[in-house]
């Protein structure tokens, strides 16, 4: 996606994928400071062990407690969440409104926490495996709760914010979907994650990790490049 981007408006530039051992983070972190990169985006696990590594951190990130996306500027490393502006755009897919509505998330990693930034002035409830530990803006539900049912079945949306859900496992059983309200899955496979593909069977409105991708992706590439992003050239390269 990157790549096509940075040809679309010929630019000279490069997006590889390094894989980080935990040991070796802060040396990569410091290859990022370097006159020669221009950032970097930042996936599991390592989206808040990053943050005691930077110079600046935007405030929304910072509330998320969760950055994406890192941004070398003359030696000093500033971190983003462009997830919440991908996730910004699929609540206008869902036509969604955040104020007052009543949103189940599943998961309380940063994806939640990115989630529940886009969602500000939402009645916020996160399902997750471990709520013990959890901290995150709104109530805590434990995963096998017998309330989760009807609280997703009365949801006005649900957000699929957990890795889960790939193949065939799905998050949450087909009868807790949201009666007439709708589904948001981050997760991006072709044809569709079982979730969303359930959801659309039964009329729900959706918008799956595809959209959510291209758009958080758009995000981080302004704030590398500082020009607008090319999104045809980096849809046609995403389009599934």
């Amino acid at each position: 996606m990157h790549n096509a981007a940075f040809q679309a408006l010929g630019l000279d530039w490069g997006y590889d994928i390094l894989d980080v051992p935990q040991a070796d983070l802060a040396a990569a972190l410091t290859r990022l400071r370097e006159p020669d990169v221009a950032g970097a985006n930042v996936t599991i696990p390592y989206k808040q062990t990053v943050m005691e590594h930077l110079d600046l951190i935007d405030d929304h990130a910072m509330r998320a407690r969760a950055v994406n996306t890192i941004v070398n500027e003359d030696g000093r490393l500033s971190g983003y969440n462009t997830d919440i502006a991908g996730i910004r755009k699929a609540l206008e897919e869902v036509q969604v409104e955040a104020a007052g509505a009543k949103v189940v998330i599943l998961g309380a990693g940063g994806a939640a926490r990115a989630t529940a930034q886009a969602l500000e002035g939402a009645h916020l409830t996160f399902v997750t495996r471990h709520p013990d530990g959890a901290i995150v803006p709104g109530s805590l539900v434990g995963w096998d709760d017998p309330g989760v049912v009807s609280l997703t079945r009365s949801a006005d949306l649900l957000v699929n914010a957990t890795p889960l859900g790939r193949h065939e496992e799905m998050p949450l059983r087909p009868a807790a979907l949201p009666k007439g309200g709708a589904v948001i899955d981050l997760v991006y496979v072709t044809g569709g994650t079982p979730l969303v593909r359930k959801a659309r069977s039964v009329g729900l409105r959706t918008a799956d990790g595809w959209g959510v991708l291209l758009w958080q992706g758009a995000a981080a590439f302004e704030l590398w490049t500082k020009k607008s992003a090319p999104l045809d050239a980096m849809r046609d390269t995403l389009r599934p």
